[in-house]
C-alpha cells in the first residue's frame, strides 16, 4: 500500500459505453487497491448502473455526477450507447462534448496528480494541460487494433490515403511480420465510416488521433506474455511512451452481486445437471447486437449442434430482434437448452465445471475472462475492434471464427453448428481446448503478471515527481 505522501489522486473519464467504462473501473480498483485515490467522472445514470465498488476500496472512489446535457434528438435519459440506436451515433458524442466545461471545473479543483481519459473526450487533455495535470489516454482495445490503424496523424487526417474498403482488406505496408490479421470486405467499410464525420462534427478517428498525439503516454490493455509484435509495431509508429497495462481480469470476490444471487442459484441448478465440459455459454454483450437475419441462424446453428447450451440473452434497448418463433420452447423441451434474458454473472458461469466453451462477440474483456478460466472460445464478432480480436486469436489457435459470407458478412446454420461442435468435441478442436489452458495457467490467469504491469505505472507517475 502507498503511503500517504506517495498517495496519488488520479480522475478517470471513459466514454459513455459500458464496453469503455468497465474496464476504467477495473482499471481504478486496480490501482485502488495499491492505495491510491480515484476519481471516476460519468453521467449520474452510468454512475447508478456501475457494479458496486468492493467495500475495502469504496474509501478510496469518489464517484462524480455530471449531468449530459439536453441534446435535440437524443431520446430522453439516454446516457450510454446502449441507451440509443445506430442511427444516429454522433448525438450521444455531441451531448459528451456538452460536458467540456463541467469536467474543466472539476479539474480546476480536483488538485489531481493525473487524468486517464478515452478517445471520444479529446477535449479533455487541453483543459489538463493548462493545469499542468500528466494526461494519459487509454486504450481499452489491444495493440494491433490501433497499430493496424496507423499513426496518430493517419487518425487526425481520417485516413486520408484509405479511402476504399479495399485498402483495409489486407495487413498495411508498415506490418513487418506475416499475419493474415485484417478486416473483412464487409466490416472494413464500417471502418472507413470511423474517418468519417457524424452528426458531433468530428470522426471517431480524429477523435482518437487528437486525444492520443496530446497524451503524456498511451495506456494500453496489453501483456508481453501473450504477444509481442503488435506492441512493437506500435510503439515505432507512435514514437511516445506506450504503458501496457495488462489485461486487467476481474477479481472474483468482486463479482459477487447479492441483488441477483437468486438467478446464480437457478442457473447453477440448471448446468449442474449437464456434464463437465459439455455446455456452450453464449453471450454477445449488450451493445453489440446482431442482425435478426445473424440472429435467427444462430439461434438455428445452437439447435442443430445438438450440444447442450446456456445463452445470456441480452440486447440494447433500442434493438427490436428476437429468437426464432417457437425456439425456446423446443429447446426447453428437450432439455438441450436456457436461454437467460436478465442480469447472469458471467465469471461463475465461465468457471462452472459443465462449461466447455465460449461462444462470444470477440470483446476483450469477454475474451479476457474466458482464457483466464482456460475456456475455448467460438468467435462472432460484430463491430469494430471485435473483428481483428476474433483474427489474432484464431491466427494464434486460442479459438475458432464462424464462417460467414466475406461480401455481407452473414452466418448460416450449419457454419454455426459446425464451428461449435469442432471446438467443444471434434478431434480437430483439440488443439482450441489445449490451447485455452495453457492461455490460463500464464499471459491470462496468472494475477501476479497484471498487478506488476500496473504497480509499473504507478511507478512511472511517482518517478516523474508528480505529488
Amino acid at each position: 500500500m502507498a503511503d500517504k505522501k506517495q498517495q496519488l489522486h488520479i480522475v478517470m473519464f471513459p466514454w459513455l459505453a459500458f464496453g469503455h467504462i468497465i474496464p476504467f473501473l477495473e482499471l481504478s480498483k486496480s490501482i485502488a487497491q495499491k492505495g491510491h485515490k480515484i476519481s471516476f467522472i460519468s453521467t449520474p445514470r452510468n454512475i447508478d448502473r456501475l457494479p458496486k465498488i468492493p467495500p475495502n476500496l469504496a474509501s478510496s472512489f469518489t464517484l462524480v455526477k455530471i449531468p449530459l446535457p439536453k441534446v435535440q434528438g437524443l431520446p430522453e435519459n439516454a446516457e450510454s450507447t446502449m441507451d440509443v440506436g445506430h442511427e444516429d451515433p454522433g448525438l450521444l458524442k455531441k451531448a459528451y462534448d456538452g460536458m467540456e466545461a463541467d469536467v474543466a471545473r472539476f479539474l480546476r479543483d480536483s488538485c489531481a496528480d493525473a487524468l486517464i481519459y478515452d478517445f471520444a473526450g479529446f477535449w479533455v487533455s487541453s483543459a489538463a494541460m493548462d493545469l499542468g495535470i500528466p494526461r494519459f489516454f487509454f486504450c481499452i482495445f489491444p495493440t494491433w487494433f490501433l497499430a493496424f490503424l496507423g499513426t496518430t496523424q493517419d487518425l487526425i487526417h481520417e485516413f486520408k490515403d484509405r479511402k476504399s474498403p479495399e485498402d483495409f482488406t489486407s495487413p498495411p505496408k508498415w506490418v513487418p511480420f506475416d499475419t493474415k490479421v485484417a478486416f473483412k470486405y464487409y466490416e472494413a467499410k464500417l471502418i472507413v465510416g470511423a474517418g468519417e464525420k457524424d452528426s458531433s462534427g468530428f470522426s471517431e478517428a480524429y477523435r482518437a488521433g487528437i486525444g492520443i498525439s496530446q497524451s503524456d503516454a498511451l495506456l494500453i490493455r496489453h501483456c508481453h506474455e501473450f504477444e509481442t509484435d503488435w506492441f512493437d509495431l506500435l510503439s515505432n509508429l507512435y514514437q511516445k511512451p506506450i504503458i501496457p497495462l495488462g489485461h486487467l481480469p476481474p477479481h472474483f470476490q468482486e463479482t459477487d452481486n447479492h441483488e441477483f444471487d437468486h438467478n446464480w442459484v437457478s442457473i447453477k441448478q440448471w448446468l449442474d445437471t449437464k456434464t463437465k465440459g459439455s455446455v456452450v455459454y453464449i453471450a454477445l454483450g449488450s451493445e453489440a447486437t446482431p442482425s435478426q437475419d445473424q440472429l435467427t441462424e444462430l439461434a438455428h446453428g445452437l439447435e442443430l449442434s445438438r450440444l447442450p447450451f446456456f445463452w445470456a440473452f441480452r440486447k440494447a434497448a433500442t434493438s427490436t430482434v428476437k429468437l426464432p418463433d417457437g425456439f425456446e420452447e423446443r429447446i426447453i423441451r428437450a432439455g438441450q437448452g436456457m436461454v437467460w434474458k436478465g442480469w447472469v454473472p458471467q465469471l461463475k458461469i465461465l468457471r462452472h465445471d459443465s462449461i466447455g466453451g465460449f461462444l462470444t462477440h470477440s470483446g476483450w474483456s469477454s475474451v479476457v475472462e474466458a482464457l483466464m478460466l482456460g475456456v475455448p472460445l467460438i468467435l462472432l464478432p460484430i463491430m469494430a475492434d471485435q473483428w481483428l480480436n476474433a483474427r489474432v486469436l484464431d491466427e494464434k489457435e486460442m479459438g475458432l471464427e464462424v464462417a460467414r459470407n466475406e461480401e455481407n458478412g452473414s452466418i448460416s446454420r450449419e457454419s454455426v453448428a459446425k464451428a461449435v461442435t469442432r471446438v467443444m468435441v471434434e478431434e480437430e478442436g483439440k488443439k482450441f481446448r489445449d490451447k485455452a489452458k495453457e492461455t490460463m495457467a500464464h499471459a491470462f490467469g496468472d494475477r501476479g503478471i497484471h498487478d506488476r504491469y500496473v504497480q509499473h505505472f504507478i511507478d512511472h507517475l511517482l518517478q516523474k515527481s508528480i505529488i
